[in-house]
Formats: structure tokens, sequence, C-alpha cells
């Protein structure tokens, strides 16, 4: 006997007929003598519906009264599932966040788990019932609902598994496994049999929509074995793990992600501890900085270009403007339509050339790179959005062919 843990997102439950489908992937599973957790996203487009009933009411919400709000879809789908599953006479209990033990800190809209103490689903398993959880939620110190940010049911179900010390991790999806670059966008795509820990936290991070990026820092702490499925399709998944069985490619995957804005100060005196004025300030407000570029000081000025999320560059403008002269910037010029394209695999390291192959594709393109940023597993550039799509095909078709 196993104890699964089962993820299932917004697509895998859309309907009816998808929350039939759930039940019986899950009845399977219970039915072999394994002890079954299952955790749901809410409904397709839920979550999206709730946010726009909530600005058709108030245009600026207070974060606390969205998370109550957005909570709700989740547990729609999970009760949802539970009568589905009662219909098929099997034992079931269906839970929110809050009831499993979710402890979160109290940043509403992104909360990261503090503590899980899943003594209620232990309890559950133990009297032979199938258990299935709310996603995307918990409950903060206050005992208010918090929820973990867009993609948060993976971190949601990562962290069952984990405490409860699964056998494995299902994350059943609208793909089949994880590609070399999205399949929608890529028709020569690969899938992969298997990926790691790092180069899958990699391609979440750099916008791989798969598994949410958080979850996969928690499978990797916790050495959760991970599974990725289509709930769609009964064909074998990808495993995600600490090491592989097959040969290590150079590269694993190319990545596409959209959400990115590039912020340049111009005119900054060329003097110790400006940097720390900018990413200071930055960072007391909960704003992540990814690429970051220092200009060589000309005469007695630089120039700092960084990217920041699109969801965070309101939020990133208001506070340099507010700062500007503490920092002390002539210029600040925000680039919002561009994109961050990345290469990704364990097997770069010792690898030289790989940077360059990559560079060689997008210029064969007449592509223009504006800013690179490199690690050992990966290589990033920032083009114009317009760029984007061809730029994935050619590095892909470069390193795929």
């Amino acid at each position: 006997m196993a104890l699964v843990v089962k993820k299932f997102g917004g697509s895998s439950v859309a309907d009816a007929v998808c929350l039939k489908r759930v039940a019986g992937l899950i009845a399977d599973t219970y039915r072999q003598g394994n002890e079954v957790v299952a955790v749901l996203s809410a409904q397709g487009d839920t979550t999206d519906d709730l946010i726009e009933k909530a600005r058709a009411i108030n245009p600026h919400p207070s974060p606390r009264e969205m998370d109550m709000l957005l909570s709700t879809g989740e547990q729609i789908s999970v009760s949802l599932c539970a009568m589905a599953l009662e219909s098929l006479d099997l034992p079931v209990v269906s839970l929110t966040g809050w009831q499993v033990g979710m402890v979160t800190d109290t940043n509403y809209g992104n909360a990261r788990i503090k503590k899980l103490t899943a003594e209620r689903i232990r309890m559950e398993l133990d009297r032979k019932n199938i258990v299935i959880v709310a996603g995307f939620q918990g409950v903060n110190r206050y005992d208010d609902v918090t929820t973990l940010g867009r993609g948060g049911s993976d971190t949601t179900a990562v962290a069952i598994a984990a405490a409860l010390r699964a056998d494995v991790c299902e994350i059943y999806t609208d793909v089949d496994g994880v590609y070399t670059a999205d399949p929608r966008l890529v028709k020569s795509a690969r899938k992969l049999e298997e990926i790691t820990y790092d180069e899958m936290l990699e391609l979440a991070t750099l916008g791989a929509q798969v598994l949410h990026n958080r979850s996969v820092e928690l499978a990797k702490r916790f050495h959760v074995p991970l599974t990725v499925l289509s709930s769609f399709k009964q064909v074998p998944g990808t495993q995600v793990k600490e090491v592989l069985k097959v040969e290590q490619m150079n590269v694993s995957g190319v990545a596409k992600d959209n959400n990115v804005a590039r912020i340049a100060l111009v005119g900054l005196d060329d003097t110790p501890g400006i940097a720390f004025k900018v990413f200071s300030l930055l960072a007391r407000q909960k704003i992540n900085v990814d690429i970051i570029l220092q200009s060589i000081g000309r005469g007695e000025t630089k120039d700092i270009s960084f990217t920041v999320s699109q969801n965070h560059l309101d939020a990133a403008r208001a506070t340099l403007e507010a700062h500007r002269d503490t920092i002390g910037f002539q210029e600040m010029i925000i680039s919002d339509r561009i994109s961050k394209v990345s290469i990704v695999g364990a097997g770069m390291v010792g690898n030289p050339g790989v940077a360059s192959q990559m560079f060689e594709a997008i210029a064969d393109a007449n592509i223009n790179i504006q800013m690179i940023s490199t690690s050992e597993i990966k290589v990033s550039v920032l083009l114009d959005q317009k760029d984007a799509d061809l730029a994935v095909q050619v590095i892909h078709n470069k390193f795929f062919a």
C-alpha cells in the first residue's frame, strides 16, 4: 500500500465531465489499496472571474478581502469532487486549507507556508477515507484566510506530500509531462522522461507554466518524488528527481516569460552605496529583482538597469520616484514590451560553447539581445516581446533539431 498525493489543476476540473474523470482517477488509485489525498485548484477560469467580480464592486479591494473571495473557488472544486466520489460509493471527505492545518505568514495574495500539521488528514486516512483538499489556501496567525499566489495548489500538494512522507506526489495538468519547450509554440518539442529538481526549478522560475517554482523548491528540500502527468491521457509523464538515470543533455529546455519589465536608472552618482540604496528600497517593498546590469562609470555617473515582474512594475516605479532625491538618478526609463527567453540544463556545467550556440541562433534570426544573465545551469536573454516566440523556436532548433 502506498500513500499517493494527487494534484489537479483548473483545466482538469473545469466542468462536470472533467470532475467525473478526476474522480475516476482518484477512485482507481484508491481501489488498488492505496491511501489517497487529492489537492484541487479552482475550476477553469473561476479565479479570473472572481477577480472581475471584485473589480466591478471595488477597483482597489483590500488584499485580505481578495483572499477571502478567491479561496472560495477551490472550496467549490473539492466539494463537487467529493460528491462525485460519493456517487461511486466511496468514503471521502473534503477539507479546506485551515482544516488541514495549513498555517501561513500574513502576506495576503502571496502567502508562504510556515507550518502544516496535517493531523486531520492523517486521521481521515486512518478512517479509510479519500481526502480531498482545497489547494492555494491557508490561514495566518490572525485566523484570516490567505492564498499562496498563482500556482499555489502545486505548493499545497507538495507540502502535504512532505508532511505525510508520501510515496509520490502526482501533478496532473493539461499536458502529459515536461517538454523541452512549450509544445503549443514549438511543434517539435520533446517530452522528457525525467528532469532534475534544479532544472525544473529554473524552468518554472523562468516562465515554464508546468509547475509552480515554490512547489519545486519544497520538493527538492524534502526529497518529495514528483511526477507530472496528464489528466486527459493515460500515458507516462515526467519524473522530477535528484539524480537522473538517462544521460544528461547539455540543455533540457527552453522557456519564455512575458511577465517582465525593465527599469533603467540613468545618471546615478558613480559612488559606493548607490546600488544598495536602490535595491534595499525595493526589497523593503517585497519587490523581486531579476537581471541586473550596471554600466561602466562615465565621468562621475553610471546607469543601472534591472528587471522586475509586470505585477511589481507600478510599485517599483512609485517607490523609486518617491526616493528620487535620495537615490539621485537623472532619468528613469521603463520598458514593458519585453520578454525573457532562457535555456536550462544541468549538462551545461563543464560544456563550454552552449551560450555561444544560443547567441548564434538568435543572431541568425536577426534578433537583438538587450540584456544577458547566466548561472551554472541557465542562460537568459532579454528581447523585444515581438521577437520572443521566434527566439524560442530557433533556439530549440539549435539544440534539439
